[in-house]
């Protein structure tokens, strides 16, 4: 028998008028430090959530249950009744003294929390959108995840770009508890493999340090089993216990669930993925209509544009023509839709 697969994904509604008073109130609280991001790109909806549950019924229908995290809010669109679907609440998963949380690090750190959630789960942010057949193999392959590896330099900064900030504390993590020496030797395979694709040329000259110095993020959905959340709870609390009640992201303070899918690196608790299996933009990218239409990745990633101070009509422009794209290959409802 197939072991069960379950897709966590996390959404907020920021047209809420109740929660944007909520996010109002505590963002006035918020000190005046460099590392807090309660930038309103974080929080941006691009009307295209209902394509994510299209694509899953479409191309992956042999999921076991979609876990949807919220804290209250649900599109009026779902239909709740569907036999796959699990609402879940920040509050069913999170500490109460952590709540309201404005910080998606906080809520990804306690997924494993979620009732009745498989041992096997692939997350996704609602910017993650399948859009080609995928298999369970490309997910999980006997009992182990599958993600794509590639070793990548961090870039030290001290302002802006603050995932750079996070990840670079999420590796001094890995580096205390592993050695990077014994790691590669034991799964020299892997870290040499060729399914990193052009990555590889970043992978090479860095096995030649004593110590982990990053891996490239594939912004791709991320294959985790919950007893390796469990695992670095049990060995880094504290680390866990201030990004959880930082109700906003905190770049100074913060780690994220990279962490864990470092750990499964480090262990070798995984299997190689091609890193062409998806793709990561900014979704006003001008390619990225044509890589929706042509289904030339399995899953992409559609980033809020980097350029600051986007305004209103050209966030509508660009919902338009992705959102036609999407309208392609995934026009018809899901049962997912009232």
């Amino acid at each position: 028998m197939a072991t069960k697969i379950d897709f966590v994904v996390l959404w907020v509604d920021p047209s809420n008028k109740e929660w944007q008073e909520s996010r109002k109130k505590y963002a006035e609280k918020l000190p005046k430090i460099d590392g807090i991001d309660n930038d309103t790109s974080r929080y941006r909806d691009w009307d295209n959530f209902k394509y994510w549950f299209r694509g899953v019924e479409k191309f992956a229908p042999w999921v076991n249950k979609v876990h949807l995290v919220t804290n209250g809010q649900i599109p009026k669109w779902l239909n709740t009744n569907h036999p796959k679907l699990n609402i879940v609440n920040h509050s069913d998963i999170m500490p109460k003294d952590a709540l309201p949380t404005f910080n998606s690090n906080a809520i990804e750190l306690c997924l494993h929390n979620i009732p009745s959630l498989s041992e096997q789960f692939v997350l996704f942010n609602d910017d993650v959108f399948i859009t080609k057949k995928v298999k369970p193999t490309d997910f999980f392959k006997n009992g182990k995840p599958v993600n794509s590896m590639a070793l990548f330099a961090i870039r030290p900064v001290e302002t802006g770009q603050s995932r750079y900030r996070i990840v670079a504390k999420d590796i001094a993590i890995i580096n205390k508890h592993f050695k990077f020496n014994k790691v590669k030797k034991q799964n020299l395979g892997k870290f040499l493999s060729l399914k990193q694709g052009p990555w590889i040329a970043f992978t090479y000259p860095l096995m030649l340090y004593g110590h982990f110095v990053g891996f490239r993020n594939f912004h791709i959905g991320n294959s985790y089993l919950k007893r390796t959340f469990s695992k670095v709870w049990n060995e880094e609390p504290e680390a866990i216990r201030i990004t959880i009640n930082n109700k906003f992201r905190n770049s100074s303070e913060d780690i994220n669930h990279w962490l864990f899918n470092y750990w499964q690196f480090a262990t070798g608790n995984f299997h190689q993925r091609r890193s062409s299996f998806g793709v990561s933009k900014n979704i006003d990218d001008p390619k990225v209509p044509k890589y929706i239409k042509k289904q030339k990745y399995h899953i992409i990633c559609l980033n809020d544009p980097e350029k600051a101070g986007i305004n209103d009509t050209e966030v509508e422009k660009i919902k338009h023509i992705v959102n036609n794209a999407f309208d392609k290959i995934l026009k018809e409802k899901s049962h997912f839709e009232l």
